[in-house]
């Protein structure tokens, strides 16, 4: 395939910047551990061999920490990087005597708490990083129109806290888009119907499944996980026989190979954007980790993935501000 028959496409890795801990203990609050921000140096080198600029998506127990405002520091005043704000409401303040799995998804605290959290993080960032903050990601994923009105408020004009065909008992994001979009601030899993407001721009996580129509998909995925199907192992077996697979793009919950069939459906698609995420914590080695691969496989599932996206398109490296500013400016959407 020549360059001029490659589709142009954009992409975007976000990393959700964050304390490590064992995720069957109870969510740490205090003496938070950040030891894995030290290998983001040799990460970000990694990155930079590729094209990759990262958005680092900071949360509270990183940015109060000198050491690892240090090495993040480095990296975005050498213009290799973007610093967003990434809220995990367990371990920033103020801190609430609730802990539990309910209270550790943001929308589903008061909205009060939720924006004393917002400004204490944008606070510390914006000084810290002595630059606007103008990126956001929700811990654990999810938003609502009142944590979505808070952003906006707050100077925020990027938000990236959909996770496409994500549901539990506590939030979900059914029937979010999958590329990006201008939301409905009404109801920001749906796109606005006209041009009613431009002062946030969504743009979501890249996620889908092995096939085409994703919307069909979906919809057979929540079939087969209903009680009866589910006790059948009829999820299990449609993935073993590839006749439907869920695939996040994200290195650490799939392999190269499943990354690589995704970007397959989602050129088919015309998707203007690859948006690839993990998580800094994944970077070191933890004998509790519940990803499926090692750092090393990771690394490599990545370099993988981007190297068939560039076989394959014509690929721009961005940061998800600059992805906002081509995607709105230069392609119109709506």
């Amino acid at each position: 395939m020549t360059k001029q028959n490659k589709p142009s496409v954009l992409f975007v890795l976000s990393v959700d910047t964050e304390e490590e801990w064992d995720w069957k203990t109870e969510f740490p609050q205090h003496n938070v551990q950040v030891e894995n921000i030290q290998a983001i140096e040799g990460f970000q080198r990694e990155c930079n061999s590729i094209g990759i600029r990262p958005t680092y998506f900071v949360d509270y127990p990183v940015v109060n920490n000198s050491q690892s405002v240090e090495v993040l520091k480095f990296i975005d005043q050498a213009g290799q990087c973007e610093i967003g704000a990434h809220l995990h409401p367990w371990c920033n303040p103020p801190m609430t005597a609730e802990n539990d799995e309910f209270a550790s998804h943001v929308v589903n605290l008061p909205i009060d708490l939720v924006e004393q959290k917002l400004v204490n993080l944008l606070g510390k960032l914006r000084t810290s990083f002595e630059k606007d903050i103008c990126s956001f990601r929700t811990g654990r994923w999810g938003i609502n129109s009142a944590v979505m009105g808070l952003l906006i408020k707050h100077g925020i004009t990027i938000d990236s806290s959909i996770y496409p065909f994500y549901r539990n008992n506590y939030f979900n994001c059914d029937g979010a888009p999958v590329e990006p979009y201008w939301p409905d601030l009404s109801n920001p899993l749906k796109a606005q119907l006209q041009n009613q407001q431009s002062s946030i721009f969504e743009i979501p996580v890249s996620a889908g499944f092995n096939h085409a129509h994703f919307t069909l998909c979906d919809k057979v995925n929540n079939l087969s996980n209903t009680r009866l199907l589910s006790f059948l192992r009829m999820p299990g077996i449609m993935w073993q026989l590839k006749l439907l697979r869920k695939i996040y793009l994200s290195p650490e919950l799939s392999s190269a190979t499943d990354m690589q069939t995704l970007i397959k459906v989602l050129l088919k698609r015309k998707a203007p954007i690859i948006h690839m995420n993990l998580h800094s914590s994944s970077l070191i080695s933890l004998p509790y980790n519940n990803h499926p691969f090692t750092r090393e496989q990771m690394l490599e599932n990545m370099k993988q993935t981007v190297s068939y996206l560039q076989e394959h398109a014509n690929v721009t490296f961005c940061t998800l501000s600059e992805a906002k500013e081509i995607l709105t400016q230069h392609q119109g959407i709506q």
